[in-house]
């Protein structure tokens, strides 16, 4: 039993999720070995306020946990960058799928790029880490908190109620819609969230069973990049009130590259760093915990009372 949210989106990473386990486990391609369990969570059910207001971390997840916990399903999926650093006790993640484009896709119907939009026109994001990027690079823009699945979205884009707004790359391309972006933002005009285009699998830490199928699918370049910016996060607290960005990849030379942000809502102020290490867990994770920390120092106490 695999549990998820009920978003298109959601429902798609979990439906490769079951044809990934059907494909490596003969036993689970029998007809009903595998059933997908759709639970509604809070932040599925309040749309009407920002993420920051209700909370922030687990919104995505918590009722899954605990679904996940009483035994009611057996694996959860989830898109990696809306699982708190910190899981539930009794629970693991030892699965991550490998990694979808990180980058952000532009939407619009007026303009190519954020760059070509005229003074004053309207943006939506519900992601703050948008928000400030955009305000910082293009202080003449208005952004506007914009919550609901990719298709809701879209359809209040279409709607005229905004000019553009910005959506996963990722997501659109596990739904079959990529051409829906107007452009794509490189990684330089606009650093991803932590973990975006990952899909983390977590299943109970006394299931073997489980943990056997689910690390049979893991993708370790994938899981040792997400471990390294959910470091860095988890060093800064991140919640939804932190507008922060890090990207961590395999370069050229097969070595770790890491880029990371620490903004301020309205993109008045920017931290960024950068690191480069070898391409190990123990290194990433130290690399990215150093980075945090240097951020934190450069941003001070008093950056961060500010956003509470």
């Amino acid at each position: 039993r695999i549990g998820t949210r009920g978003s298109p989106l959601a429902l798609a990473q979990a439906r490769q999720t079951r044809d990934e386990l059907k494909a490596a486990h003969t036993e689970l391609a029998e007809d009903g070995a595998i059933e997908i369990v759709i639970i509604k969570t809070t932040g599925d059910m309040i749309l009407d306020k920002p993420l920051a207001d209700i909370g922030g971390k687990g919104l995505f997840t918590k009722e899954i946990d605990d679904a996940l916990l009483q035994g009611s399903i057996d694996i959860a999926v989830h898109s990696m960058k809306d699982v708190p650093t910190y899981l539930p006790e009794g629970m693991i993640l030892p699965c991550n799928l490998p990694r979808e484009d990180v980058r952000d896709a532009f939407i619009c119907l007026t303009a190519k790029t954020l760059g070509e939009l005229p003074a004053g026109s309207v943006i939506a994001s519900a992601s703050l880490r948008r928000q400030s990027q955009i305000l910082y690079k293009y202080p003449s823009l208005k952004v506007v908190n914009f919550r609901g699945n990719v298709q809701t979205r879209l359809r209040k884009l279409k709607e005229g109620d905004v000019h553009a707004t910005l959506l996963a790359l990722a997501g659109l391309k596990r739904l079959g819609m990529p051409e829906t972006a107007t452009s794509v933002l490189s990684v330089d005009e606009m650093l991803p969230a932590v973990a975006q285009g990952a899909i983390g699998i977590t299943c109970r830490s006394n299931d073997d069973k489980m943990m056997e199928y689910l690390s049979s699918l893991n993708h370790e370049d994938t899981r040792l990049a997400v471990a390294c910016e959910r470091e860095f996060l988890s060093v800064l607290d991140g919640n939804c009130r932190t507008p922060i960005a890090a990207y961590a990849y395999r370069d050229k030379d097969g070595n770790c590259s890491f880029r990371g942000l620490l903004a301020s809502p309205d993109g008045s102020i920017v931290y960024e760093t950068s690191r480069s290490g070898t391409y190990s867990f123990d290194d990433m994770v130290a690399l990215g915990q150093d980075a945090g920390h240097e951020l934190k120092s450069k941003a001070g106490p008093g950056f961060f009372d500010g956003l509470q």
